[in-house]
């Protein structure tokens, strides 16, 4: 590969990355806060890019044109005329990644990879304050903190809305998840809520719903590393949109 091939290459990634960025293509891949850093990424490659072909071109106006033997070339230390050597073709297949991130948006990560990996749900510094009356509208893992680990003291008698989407298990037990990021979609963790009561007679894997119930203090262990899972007593549900960001990354906050 050529240095214009490789400063192409260059180019067309920090491209790929400031489309992503620019759009919300880099929510399947980091989480939001990530996104300056991204941005960034993708302006110094595109510099780079650019600096490479500007030092090609330098390098070239400088260099003779011609050797003594009337071959163009370049003389070593030696006195030895030097030659461009041809890089393997298979080094072109450097270039499948750059196309995958251009051409392929991948999905986010569904019930297929949560119910293969534990619960992550872990014990938050504090809860925020909720309103004294009406309905509560919290995340799942707001809702799967204060249930399991502050014994739904705050949750007790109030109407809770969460959203989701439904996980089963190989009993077909109904579960719904958020997928939680530390950093980026390689490092997502499910944090599951256990569905009892009124649940839909018939629910689709994947499939995002947003639950009304109340706090029950049923809980279970999660088969796959014995992490606490709360339930939530549902009294009706609805499908709805998948959010625009699909990773829930409050968990580690």
């Amino acid at each position: 590969m050529s240095r214009q091939a490789q400063a192409a290459v260059l180019f067309l990634l920090g491209a790929s990355l400031l489309h992503a960025g620019f759009t919300d293509l880099y929510l399947r891949y980091v989480k939001v806060g990530l996104r300056p850093m991204l941005l960034a990424s993708g302006a110094v490659l595109i510099a780079a890019a650019l600096a490479t072909v500007w030092y090609e071109w330098r390098a070239r106006k400088a260099a003779p044109e011609d050797t003594e033997d009337g071959h163009t070339g370049h003389t070593d230390h030696t006195g030895h005329t030097g030659h461009a050597h041809r890089e393997p073709r298979v080094s072109w297949l450097l270039v499948l990644p750059l196309f995958a991130l251009i051409l392929v948006a991948p999905p986010a990560l569904g019930s297929y990879s949560a119910l293969r990996t534990g619960t992550a749900l872990q014990q938050p510094y504090g809860y925020a304050e909720l309103p004294a009356d009406g309905a509560l509208r919290l995340s799942l893992v707001d809702y799967a903190g204060r249930a399991v680990y502050d014994h739904g003291r705050t949750l007790k008698g109030r109407q809770i809305k969460v959203a989701g989407f439904v996980a089963l298990d190989k009993s077909g037990a109904p579960y719904l998840v958020r997928m939680a990021l530390s950093c980026c979609a390689a490092d997502a963790q499910p944090v599951k809520v256990g569905l009892t009561g009124r649940i839909p007679p018939v629910l689709q894997p994947d499939t995002w719903l947003e639950v009304t119930g109340t706090y029950t203090a049923q809980r279970t262990k999660d088969p796959v590393n014995n992490g606490p899972i709360p339930f939530l007593q549902v009294s009706s549900a609805a499908p709805v949109r998948a959010p625009q960001d699909p990773y829930d990354e409050t968990w580690n906050n």
